[in-house]
């Protein structure tokens, strides 16, 4: 969600008005006056070429080739939801057993669903398996990371929830055991991530480096400067190149994306990750990469990440309505330029043009991520201590905007259902976000802000 400083001045505000923002807020709610998050938008999920006012996510983009559709169709959709066993390579530890799995609100390639799957299927994914704490039935699905090793040293990495080691289908004498998640959970050393939608995935990959750059550096009212933005791009260690994908910016492109949680989130290995996580031998008893090409005669069968990264980079962004259920098409389109007003599009930037793509249906096209695709410091309340790339702890990519009318979890640990409470969470201290989210609280009306709330929710 937001990602952005106060339009008065540059004084710093009391920590006092925080809680008493908040108060206010639980006071006027309680006689009716606040303003509410509509809620994640009804409607058709996949919008198949109807009107604007029917919008929704999930259908290829427009101008595929006969061949790209096909293959979206026939290969890159059913193996993005294909379940996994541990014949065809899934653990010894992992999160779940698809990709669809996790990424299925509101349809396929989408975000956490609200339904759990970890809880509600893990007596049969994962039998003999502790449901963690944090594994709750009504979502959102969750992967864990430790901030810590147990030296102190830094880590950050994938703890993965689940084992093998209960199944009928694993290797014989495989019995390895879930992390200690309560030990660490009681040393502060544990955090959350949700999954990401990827919707529009294959427009984002392809604007140029150039452009991204280009859009953080530009201030030409000076807003982003008196309001403390001072966000920057993740980059590639090698090359130095822009990365954009994940909670942090830390992925170059989608082929990367797609064989890092192949290998984190399931455990397959394959050409990216092609080393097991858990070296246990008598767990990791498949040839390794588990997912690869097949090199037949006469033809090659594509392995599973590149069916991924086809789905993904096929994918049309999400689309808008002018209306839904109560909410006006007035009231959408004053909270739209309010968005701008306050700020928010400062780092929220609405459009940002694609450049040549060897794909036709992706060259320079507009998209409407509403994200600059840059890190910014959001600040201690939401810092999770975990370094990627060259993202620190307390820094996150400005999550794109597009389809949050149909997501139902928010921020990067999925800490709120309530759009109203994302938003309020990006004034923390040292965020780069306070100014433009006092001018939010405390210089619009009740009604400009509900305006804003509706118009998030017609994205």
């Amino acid at each position: 969600m937001f990602h952005c400083r106060k339009e008065i001045g540059s004084r710093s505000r009391p920590d006092w008005r925080i809680g008493f923002a908040i108060m206010l807020m639980l006071l006027l709610a309680a006689a009716g006056m606040a303003q509410v998050d509509p809620g994640p938008r009804g409607g058709p999920a996949v919008a198949a070429g109807v009107p604007i006012a029917g919008g929704g996510a999930g259908n290829p983009i427009a101008g595929l080739t006969a061949g790209e559709k096909d293959f979206f169709k026939n290969v890159a959709t059913p193996t993005f939801a294909e379940v996994e066993t541990v014949a065809a390579g899934l653990g010894p530890r992992f999160n779940l057993d698809s990709c669809a799995g996790c990424h299925i609100q509101p349809a396929q390639g989408g975000s956490s669903p609200r339904v759990n799957p970890q809880f509600a299927r893990a007596g049969t994914m994962a039998p003999g398996n502790h449901i963690p704490f944090f594994v709750t039935p009504n979502g959102p699905i969750r992967e864990v990371r430790f901030i810590r090793n147990a030296d102190g040293t830094p880590d950050g990495g994938v703890h993965d929830i689940f084992t093998i080691a209960g199944r009928a289908d694993k290797p014989f004498g495989c019995s390895i055991q879930q992390p200690d998640f309560q030990h660490q959970a009681a040393n502060n050393n544990i955090i959350f991530r949700i999954p990401t939608p990827t919707f529009g995935a294959g427009l984002i990959e392809e604007i140029t480096d150039t452009t991204i750059r280009n859009n953080v550096a530009s201030d030409p009212d000076g807003r982003k400067r008196a309001f403390g933005i001072s966000g920057r791009v993740n980059t590639n260690g090698n090359d130095g190149t822009v990365t954009r994908f994940g909670w942090k910016a830390q992925n170059k492109s989608l082929m990367i994306f797609a064989g890092e949680a192949y290998n984190v989130e399931m455990g397959v290995t394959n050409e990216n990750f092609n080393t097991e996580r858990e070296e246990d031998p008598r767990c990791a008893t498949n040839g390794t990469p588990e997912s690869d090409f097949g090199f037949n005669v006469g033809s090659i069968r594509a392995s599973d990440i590149t069916a991924f990264r086809a789905f993904m980079r096929f994918l049309d962004q999400p689309t808008p309505v002018t209306s839904f259920d109560s909410v006006s098409a007035s009231s959408i389109a004053n909270g739209r330029n309010l968005f701008s007003v306050v700020g928010c599009a400062l780092c929220h930037t609405p459009t940002l043009m694609t450049g040549n793509s060897s794909t036709a249906a992706l060259s320079n096209k507009a998209a409407n991520l509403f994200s600059d695709l840059a890190i910014h410091n959001m600040g201690s309340g939401l810092a999770d201590g975990v370094s990627q790339g060259t993202a620190g702890p307390s820094e996150f990519r400005t999550a794109p905007l597009w389809g949050v009318g149909q997501r139902i979890f928010f921020l990067h640990d999925g800490r709120t259902s309530d759009l109203l409470q994302a938003i309020l969470a990006h004034d923390s201290p040292g965020s780069e976000a306070v100014h433009v989210i006092d001018n939010f609280q405390f210089n619009l009306s009740r009604q400009q802000q509900q305006d804003i709330l509706n118009f998030l929710r017609s994205l």
